[in-house]
C-alpha cells in the first residue's frame, strides 16, 4: 500500500512539473515572437531611413551640379551646344525639386514619411528661401538664355546662385545630418529594447532551471536509487535460480566466440596495475613482432625497444592506472619503423582488491602519414600564395605610382601650360586698343573651354561621372568612344539585351576597370584595328565580352609567367573579378585574336 500510494505521488508530482515546463516553454516562445513583432516593427520603421541620407546627400551633389552646368551655359556661345546645356539644366532642375518635395512633404512611391520631427521641420522651413531663390534664378536664366536677351540681368542671376548655392549646401548638410542622427536614435532604441527581451527571456530561464530542472533532477536522482535497490534485490533472488547456471553456460560461449574475435581482429592486451604483461592479442603480437610465449615482460618492453618511449608509457600506466587514459602514441618497433597507435587505456575490475588494465589499440600509422603529406602540402601552398601576394602587391604599388605620375603629366603639360598662357594672355591685354583687345578675349575664351576640356579628360580618367551618374551601361559607351578617339582605333560597344539598371557602386567600378584594363591591354599589347565590347544580361548574370583581332596569346604559357605583363594582367584580372563573386574566362588563338568575358551576379 505505500509503495502504491508513493508511486501516485510521484506520478501527480511529475505531472505538475511537466505543466510547468510546458508554461516556461510556451512564455519563452511568446517572448521570441513578440521581440520578432517588435524588431520587424522597428525595422519597418528604418526601412526608408537610408534611401532618405542618400536622396538629401545627392540634393547637395544636384545643386552643385546645377550650379556648374549653368555657369558654363552663361560662357557657351555654340547654340546648339546651348539648346543641349538648357536641355541638361531642366533636366536636374526637374530632378533637384522632385527630391527636395519628397523629403519636405513625403513620397509615397519612394517610401518618404509626411510626417518629420520639429527640428526637420525647422531645418526645411530655414532652407526653403535658399531653394526657391536658386529655383527662380536658373529658371529666369534659361528663360533669357532662350530668348538670347537680357544679358546684365543674367550675370545678376549667375551671381545670386551662386550665393545661395553656398548657403544651401551648407543647410543641406544639417538636414542630412539631422536625419542621420534621428536614424541612430532608432538604432539605439532598437538595441536596448533587444538588451530588455534578452535580459527577460534569460530570467525566464532561470526561473526555469529553480523550479523545474533542479527539482526533476532530484526525483531522477531517487527514482535511479530505487531502480538499482531493485536490482540488487533481482540479483540475489538469481543466484538461487538454475537460470543463472545456463546464463554461466551461455555467457562462456559468448566469451570464447568474443576472445576469438578479439585475438584476431583486435589489437588488444591484458596489463597489471604494475604494468607486467598478463596477455596479448595474436594480431597485436604479430604487429610487434612480439613472441607471446615469453614471460616476465612489461607493456612497454613488449610496445618497443626504445628505453624513451618505454619510460614513456610506464609514466601512463602508473599515473592512470585508476582513471584510465585515451590518445596517440608513436613509438619505434624493432625494424626501426615508426608506428602511430591509438591507444585506450580501461581499468576493469575482475575480483574484490583485484583488477588489471584491458588496452585496445587502432594502428593509424597511414593515417597520420596522410596527415602529415596534407599539412606539407597546405605549408607548400600557403608559402606559394604569400610569395604570388607580394608580387601583386607591388604590382599594384607600380600601378599607382605609374598612374599619378601620368595624372601629374597630364595637369602640367597640358592644363598648366595653358592655364600660363591664359595668365599671360590676361596680362597683355590693353583696354585702351579695343579692337585687339576683343581679339585676346575671344582667344581667351577658347583657351578657357581647352582648359575645361583637359580638366574633363583628367577627371575622366579618374572617374567618369558616367559611370557616379547613369551607370555601367553609359560608362562603357563613353569609355569606348573616348578611346577610339585618343587612339585612333576601331572600338565599338553594343548593349546587346537593353541592360539599363544600375548596380552596387563598387561592382560597377570594378566592371569598368576590368574592361577598361581588358581593352588597354588589347591596344597596347594586342596590335589590334578592332575592338568590340558587348554587354549582356540573363535575370541572374550580367556578361560583358571584350573581342580584338590583335595576334592573341598562348593562355597556358602566360599564366605560368606570373613576372611577365601578361601574367600579371590574366591575375589581376582574376583577382578583381573574385572581388566581387565573379567569373572571368580567356579564349585566345595566337594571330587570330582575343576574346575575354566577365559574368557577374546580379
Amino acid at each position: 500500500m505505500k509503495n502504491k500510494a508513493a508511486t501516485s505521488i510521484d506520478t501527480i508530482s511529475f505531472k505538475n512539473l511537466r505543466r510547468l515546463y510546458l508554461f516556461a516553454l510556451l512564455t519563452i516562445a511568446i517572448t521570441v515572437l513578440l521581440s520578432q513583432l517588435l524588431i520587424q516593427y522597428n525595422l519597418n520603421s528604418q526601412r526608408s531611413d537610408s534611401r532618405i541620407i542618400n536622396i538629401s546627400g545627392k540634393q547637395r551633389m544636384l545643386s552643385q551640379k546645377l550650379t556648374k552646368e549653368i555657369l558654363i551655359l552663361n560662357f557657351v556661345t555654340d547654340t546648339s551646344k546651348s539648346k543641349q546645356e538648357i536641355i541638361r539644366i531642366n533636366e536636374i532642375i526637374s530632378l533637384w525639386k522632385f527630391n527636395h518635395n519628397a523629403l519636405e512633404k513625403g513620397n509615397d512611391s519612394l517610401g518618404f514619411p509626411k510626417e518629420k520631427s520639429p527640428a526637420l521641420t525647422k531645418l526645411f522651413v530655414a532652407i526653403k528661401p535658399n531653394f526657391d531663390t536658386i529655383l527662380n534664378a536658373a529658371t529666369r536664366l534659361l528663360e533669357n538664355k532662350k530668348s538670347h536677351t537680357k544679358e546684365q540681368e543674367n550675370q545678376k542671376l549667375v551671381q545670386t546662385i551662386l550665393e545661395n548655392e553656398s548657403i544651401f549646401l551648407s543647410k543641406m548638410n544639417e538636414i542630412v545630418g539631422e536625419y542621420d542622427k534621428e536614424a541612430l536614435e532608432k538604432v539605439t532604441l532598437q538595441s536596448k529594447t533587444e538588451y530588455a527581451i534578452l535580459l527577460f527571456t534569460l530570467l525566464v530561464l532561470l526561473l526555469e532551471f529553480i523550479f523545474i530542472f533542479k527539482p526533476t533532477n532530484k526525483k531522477v536522482e531517487t527514482l535511479i536509487f530505487k531502480l538499482l535497490f531493485s536490482e540488487k534485490k533481482a540479483l540475489k533472488l538469481a543466484h538461487d535460480t538454475e537460470i543463472i547456471s545456463e546464463i554461466k553456460e551461455n555467457s562462456v560461449k559468448e566469451l570464447k566466440s568474443l576472445n576469438y574475435a578479439m585475438e584476431n581482429t583486435l589489437l588488444y592486451c591484458r596489463v597489471s596495475p604494475d604494468g607486467k604483461l598478463i596477455h596479448i592479442g595474436e594480431k597485436f603480437s604479430k604487429l610487434l613482432q612480439y613472441n607471446p610465449f615469453i614471460s616476465d615482460k612489461t607493456f612497454s618492453q613488449v610496445v618497443t625497444p626504445i628505453e624513451k618511449e618505454q619510460i614513456g608509457i610506464d609514466r601512463i600506466i602508473a599515473e592512470k592506472q585508476r582513471s584510465g587514459w585515451q590518445g596517440e602514441i608513436n613509438i619505434t618497433n624493432r625494424n626501426g619503423e615508426s608506428i602511430w597507435l591509438d591507444l585506450s587505456m580501461v581499468p576493469v575490475t575482475i575480483k574484490k582488491e583485484e583488477s588489471e588494465l584491458l588496452i585496445i589499440c587502432f594502428d593509424i600509422t597511414e593515417r597520420k602519414k596522410a596527415e602529415q603529406e596534407v599539412e606539407r602540402l597546405n605549408t607548400e601552398n600557403v608559402t606559394d600564395k604569400i610569395n604570388q601576394q607580394k608580387v601583386i602587391s607591388s604590382k599594384i604599388v607600380e600601378n599607382q605610382e605609374n598612374e599619378q605620375n601620368r595624372i601629374a603629366r597630364e595637369i602640367h603639360d597640358g592644363i598648366g601650360q595653358m592655364l600660363t598662357g591664359l595668365k599671360f594672355s590676361l596680362e597683355s591685354i590693353n583696354l585702351d586698343d579695343k579692337e585687339k583687345a576683343a581679339q585676346k578675349i575671344e582667344y581667351l575664351k577658347k583657351l578657357s573651354l581647352d582648359i575645361i576640356k583637359g580638366v574633363r579628360t583628367a577627371t575622366f580618367n579618374l572617374m567618369p561621372p558616367e559611370l557616379s551618374d547613369h551607370g555601367i551601361n553609359s560608362a562603357l559607351a563613353k569609355l569606348t568612344q573616348e578611346l577610339s578617339k585618343l587612339t585612333g582605333k576601331n572600338i565599338l560597344f553594343y548593349n546587346k539585351t537593353n541592360f539599363d539598371k544600375r548596380l552596387d557602386s563598387l561592382i560597377e567600378i570594378n566592371i569598368y576597370r576590368l574592361t577598361q584594363e581588358a581593352i588597354n591591354n588589347a591596344i597596347k599589347y594586342a596590335d589590334s584595328s578592332h575592338i568590340i565590347v558587348q554587354l549582356s544580361h540573363s535575370n541572374s548574370i550580367l556578361s560583358i565580352t571584350i573581342d580584338d583581332n590583335g595576334k592573341g596569346f598562348d593562355i597556358e604559357t602566360a599564366e605560368k609567367k606570373r613576372n611577365s605583363e601578361s601574367g600579371m594582367g590574366l591575375l589581376f584580372m582574376k583577382e578583381r573579378i573574385q572581388y566581387i563573386n565573379g567569373r572571368v574566362f580567356f579564349n585566345s588563338i595566337p594571330g587570330e585574336g582575343t576574346r575575354i568575358t566577365f559574368n557577374i551576379p546580379i
